[in-house]
């Protein structure tokens, strides 16, 4: 396994409100952990809720004793939700915070996702780009629906507007997926600031032209060449053998 993360500022905002943890050594009893997390609010409310949101999460993991990858990681999220929503209410700077979160593990041949809002994770595979989860917006509401095409939603004005996030209501639903991997599968986890900069037949290019750091670095500059209007972070996660993996 392969790992590159990164994160940037982007070309437009004066502060970074995203958040990336990733590590290959378990947390917990899950194996590995990878989070994305794009914060919102005003002032320092979104970098506190995202980076807040992730390292509490990542607390909640360690202290869990169940072994179900799926039970623990939703757990975690909405723990998570209940202390940002606790905290928002408590102090009047960080009124109104919330964040988005995807979060992956890796299990033998299996990874178990999650993910709240509109930070995504996707699949390559054999050529083949897949987006896994699901956009908890507006847009993507519409595009459901068959009101605009893929076309229409990448370039859409009201893109960030989120229908779902972590901080944002007592309930949360969170989204979860199991998915079979194959022996070359890539895994990228992303904030909307590469999703909404850089469209999937890029990406897929991207990932088919160049190893696993190159292509990581390739989608941050090509993020930032098309505008980089927002804060842009990435995991980007190669499962396919190296030679060393083989003569192990």
């Amino acid at each position: 396994m392969r790992i590159y993360s990164a994160t940037d500022v982007g070309q437009k905002r004066k502060m970074n409100q995203d958040y990336v943890f990733a590590t290959a050594d378990p947390v917990g009893n899950l194996p590995n952990l990878f989070v994305v997390a794009d914060g919102m609010g005003g002032h320092n409310a979104g970098d506190y809720a995202s980076s807040h949101a992730v390292t509490s999460m990542v607390e909640e993991i360690r202290q869990d004793a169940d072994f179900n990858p799926v039970k623990v990681i939703r757990h975690a999220i909405e723990c998570v939700n209940t202390e940002i929503l606790t905290q928002a209410q408590q102090d009047e700077k960080l009124r109104g915070m919330g964040t988005t979160i995807v979060a992956a593990t890796i299990v033998g041949h299996y990874a178990y996702v999650a993910n709240v809002g509109d930070s995504r994770l996707y699949t390559w595979s054999a050529g083949t780009l897949q987006q896994v989860t699901r956009d908890h917006s507006y847009v993507a509401e519409l595009l459901a629906n068959g009101e605009i095409t893929a076309q229409e939603a990448f370039k859409h004005p009201q893109k960030n507007i989120i229908l779902r996030a972590v901080g944002a209501e007592d309930e949360l639903e969170v989204d979860c997926f199991t998915l079979e991997l194959t022996a070359d599968t890539k895994l990228l986890l992303c904030s909307d600031g590469l999703s909404d900069m850089v469209d999937d037949r890029q990406i897929s290019e991207i990932l088919q032209a160049h190893q696993t750091a190159e292509a990581a670095e390739v989608l941050l500059e090509a993020a930032l060449d098309n505008g980089g209007r927002d804060n842009i972070s990435l995991i980007l996660i190669d499962l396919t053998p190296t030679e060393e993996d083989n003569r192990s």
